[in-house]
């Protein structure tokens, strides 16, 4: 299996270099500890210093300030080749997760289309439940756990939560680990903030299960996809259509995970006194 290289540049000119490298490492080391343990993918993340320099081969995540309407993340370019953007900003650090999360379902369905089929689901009285009937979910590694309270840190760097294949299964099983935090506790369960999307195999349309938290989960009808257009980009599409946005994740969040980012800090802090110690032994 070939090796996937991956880049984090900075596009915004704001951002701290020091903590664009420092998540570069980060982003490293979770694809290739942790992801790896779950899914067939060997990866790599490297700090790119100038987005006017993309070396060969590499898949960049590019750092920006704004989104045109009506795109997401996930870009493929005229070479239909994959790359992810991102808006960062100087002001807050919680980019990082966001980062974590494409650079994630980048590397896990790289044309975004990958299908998984698995039982259906469907809400009764404001929950969601399996259903009698199967669907052919669209694989985005993170959407199901996508709210920034499920994320973890990494050497103080704040990084999302993902599925494991196991979240496809037909049943619950004790010790199966659904999600790397072990938040999603069983097969197609989905967290506050978080979505999924299908295609119904039955009326050959793509539907999506959104759950904006405070409100219950609701399930969308998007119709049927274009032939020739990457299911993921056509999602994120329709997505703002509907809601003006491409992620559940917005600006005006009401769960940040506030004590995670605060102790982030302080650890970076710790591994930088640390650093320089270090170097004076030298």
């Amino acid at each position: 299996m070939s090796l996937i290289q991956v880049g984090l540049v900075d596009k915004t000119g704001e951002i701290d270099a020091g903590l664009l490298q420092s998540a570069a490492a980060a982003l490293n080391i979770q694809v290739t500890r942790d992801l790896t343990q779950f899914w067939s993918v060997q990866a790599s993340v490297s700090y790119l210093p100038s987005p006017k320099k993309i070396p060969a081969g590499v898949w960049p995540v590019f750092l920006v300030k704004s989104l045109p309407p009506g795109e997401g993340g996930f870009h493929m370019d005229k070479h239909n080749q994959p790359y992810a953007e991102v808006i960062a900003s100087a002001t807050s650090e919680e980019w990082t997760i966001d980062a974590s999360h494409e650079t994630l379902e980048m590397l896990v369905d790289p044309y975004g289309n990958r299908l998984q089929n698995s039982t259906s689901i469907e809400i009764q009285k404001g929950k969601i439940e399996d259903g009698t009937g199967e669907f052919a979910y669209l694989v985005e590694a993170c959407d199901p756990c996508e709210a920034d309270k499920y994320s973890y840190a990494i050497q103080g760097i704040a990084v999302s939560d993902f599925l494991t294949p196991h979240f496809y299964d037909p049943l619950e099983t004790t010790g199966t680990r659904y999600s790397f935090t072990g938040a999603i506790k069983a097969p197609r369960q989905i967290l506050p903030g978080g979505y999924i999307s299908w295609v119904n195999q039955q009326t050959d349309e793509m539907q999506q299960l959104l759950w904006v938290d405070p409100g219950p989960p609701t399930i969308h009808n998007l119709g049927p996809a274009p032939a020739g257009m990457s299911l993921r980009v056509w999602v994120d599409n329709e997505m703002h259509k509907d809601n003006g946005k491409t992620t559940v994740r917005n600006p005006k969040k009401k769960h940040l995970n506030t004590a995670l980012m605060a102790r982030s800090k302080a650890k970076r802090a710790s591994l930088e006194s640390i650093a320089t110690v270090r170097a004076k032994l030298y």
